[in-house]
C-alpha cells in the first residue's frame, strides 16, 4: 500500500490549537485545488512512493507524538486513511489537514481534521464541500484562508449562520495569506465584530523565511 509522498520533516506545529508544538509533518503529493495563495505548489507534482510500514518507520525516527497529515490535498490518495488509523493505533495524536473539498467520514474520527473552507481570494470557492460542517467532531478544527475583506465576510457569515459554531471559537481559524494582508486588519474585523473564531498565524514564517521548506 504505497503513497506519493512529497516529504516528511520535523518541526513547529504552526496552523492549528497545536501551534507552537514539535510535530511531524508528512506532505502527500498532489492537489485537485489550484488556489491563488498556493504556497506548496511544489507539492502537486514532487514527490515518490513510500510503503506506509516506510513512511511508519521514518516518522518513528523523530522521537515525537504528534504528526500531521498534510499536502498537496491528503486525501486524494485513497489509502491515507489506512496511514491515519496504523498512526493511531500506535499512539501517536494525529492531525489531518484538508483543503474541505472532498468528505472527511473516510478519515477516522479519532484524529483531529482540520478543514480549509475556501473562500473567493482562493478562485476555488464553487469547490467547497458544505456537507462537511455537518461530518465535523468536537474536536476537529475549520481554518480559513483570508485575503481580504470580501474573504473576511465570506468567513464571518458561514461562522455565524451555520453550525460551524458548535466547534467553539478556539478551533475556528482565520489565517491572513502572508504577504496579501495585514494581520492587524484581520485582528480589528474580528474584534469589531465580537466574532466567535481566532486570528491564527502562520508561525512558521514568523521564524523562518516565508520560502523556506522542511519547516
Amino acid at each position: 500500500m504505497p503513497l506519493n509522498i512529497c516529504e516528511i520533516f520535523y518541526s513547529l506545529q504552526g496552523e492549528s490549537t497545536f501551534s507552537g508544538l514539535p510535530c511531524v509533518f508528512v506532505r502527500l503529493t498532489g492537489c485537485n485545488l489550484d488556489c491563488t495563495w498556493c504556497d506548496t505548489l511544489y507539492a502537486k507534482k514532487e514527490g515518490a512512493l513510500m510503503e506506509i510500514e516506510e513512511i511508519i518507520s521514518k516518522v518513528r525516527t523523530f522521537g515525537c507524538g504528534l504528526v500531521e497529515i498534510t499536502g498537496g490535498e491528503p486525501l486524494i490518495q485513497k489509502d491515507t486513511s489506512i496511514l491515519v488509523d496504523k498512526l493511531l493505533n500506535l499512539g501517536y495524536q494525529v492531525l489531518v489537514e484538508t483543503n474541505g473539498t472532498i468528505a472527511i467520514d473516510n478519515i477516522s474520527a479519532r484524529c483531529i481534521r482540520i478543514v480549509d473552507i475556501k473562500c473567493p481570494s482562493s478562485g476555488e470557492l464553487s469547490r467547497n464541500l458544505l456537507q462537511n460542517i455537518d461530518l465535523l467532531g468536537e474536536n476537529d478544527e475549520i481554518k480559513f484562508v483570508i485575503a481580504n475583506r470580501t474573504d473576511y465576510e465570506f468567513a464571518r457569515n458561514l461562522i455565524i449562520n451555520t453550525e460551524l459554531q458548535k466547534l467553539g471559537a478556539l478551533r475556528i481559524h482565520l489565517s491572513p495569506v502572508y504577504g496579501e494582508i495585514q494581520p492587524e486588519i484581520l485582528a480589528s474585523w474580528i474584534l469589531d465584530d465580537r466574532l466567535g473564531a481566532r486570528l491564527s498565524m502562520q508561525l512558521h514564517k514568523l521564524i523562518w523565511h516565508p520560502d523556506k521548506r522542511g519547516v
